[in-house]
């Protein structure tokens, strides 16, 4: 079992930056890709960004790119995300979600094991 606890949301201005922090504990953080969704009032949760278990890649869909960063440190077992120039649109709970080894369809929730209990965020216009 792998346990993720999501740190970091809070209430920002459009403009804004946040860093949104999961630790991971219960197994090896290093062999885990670790993932950051968020899910809107109404909507599906979508995938956000994504990080391999070494570090070496990184995934983003284009409503992010290059506004957010997604960031490990495996001797903290954490994994960050990094928000900047946050939009109204960036409103949701923002979770993090570990996947062994997965280096294929990363945006798929379908890969992920395990999950945290999400953390908000909203952005004010």
């Amino acid at each position: 079992q792998v346990q993720l606890v999501e740190s970091g949301g809070e209430l920002v201005q459009a403009g804004g930056s946040l860093r949104l922090s999961c630790v991971a504990s219960g197994r090896t953080f290093s062999d885990y890709t670790m993932g950051w969704f968020r899910q809107a009032p109404g909507k599906e949760r979508e995938f956000v960004a994504g990080i391999s278990w070494t570090g070496g890649s990184t995934w983003y869909p284009d409503s992010v790119k290059g506004r957010f960063t997604i960031s490990r440190d495996n001797a903290k077992s954490t994994v960050y995300l990094q928000m900047n120039t946050l939009k109204p649109e960036d409103t949701a709970v923002y979770y993090c979600a570990a996947s062994y080894r997965t280096r294929r369809n990363v945006r798929a929730q379908y890969q992920y094991d395990y999950w945290g209990q999400g953390t908000q965020v909203t952005v004010s216009s």
